[in-house]
């Protein structure tokens, strides 16, 4: 018997030990709302920039990784290029993280789609991905003005982004809502 519980006892060790070395998501830093994001710049926009999000605090931003074969964020890109564009670019931004395609098809894309004033960010070395945790696509991270997540969208479709939208509404200064909608063309209000 003494030796049973002896037996069981080191298997018990042996497991608890293995546990902690395995990584969990968590510990891993996989960010959730509440959160302030991971202090990693997320890559270089198309014109060859850092892009950091520290940089972006004072606005509502919108971040979501998203790819060319990626049904609904070819959806979901435009949306949000002209919801930017009505608030402005000084309250609300919004950052497309590419994921996993080489630059020369996220230069065409955005050549194809000039319309969509984005900032086009290439995550070349996947750092950002693996910081955010991004296994599948669409992923949106939206962060209040603080810079602190304020939401995260897993695998939403189409039909979910009225009610994303409302909440991005929703953290913007009583006086941004209220204010005349941006020209969509100059930028300025009109």
């Amino acid at each position: 018997m003494r030796y049973r519980l002896l037996r069981s006892s080191r298997l018990l060790l042996s497991c608890c030990l293995l546990l902690l070395s395995i990584p969990s998501f968590a510990a891993a830093g996989v960010p959730a709302a509440g959160e302030f994001p991971p202090s990693i710049a997320l890559g270089k926009n198309l014109p060859g920039e850092l892009v950091d999000l520290q940089q972006r605090r004072g606005k509502v931003v919108i971040m979501t990784f998203w790819a060319s074969w990626c049904g609904p964020c070819m959806r979901e890109l435009p949306v949000l290029a002209h919801l930017q564009s009505v608030v402005g670019k000084d309250a609300l931004e919004v950052i497309a993280v590419n994921w996993d395609e080489p630059r020369a098809q996220v230069v065409n894309f955005a050549r194809r789609n000039r319309k969509l004033d984005l900032e086009y960010v290439l995550d070349s070395k996947g750092k950002a991905a693996e910081a955010y945790g991004v296994k599948a696509i669409p992923l949106m991270f939206v962060l209040d003005q603080d810079g602190r997540i304020s939401a995260v969208h897993r695998g939403y479709s189409e039909a979910s982004l009225p009610g994303i939208l409302e909440q991005v509404l929703a953290l913007l200064p009583e006086h941004v809502r209220t204010r005349p909608a941006q020209n969509t063309k100059t930028g300025s209000s009109g």
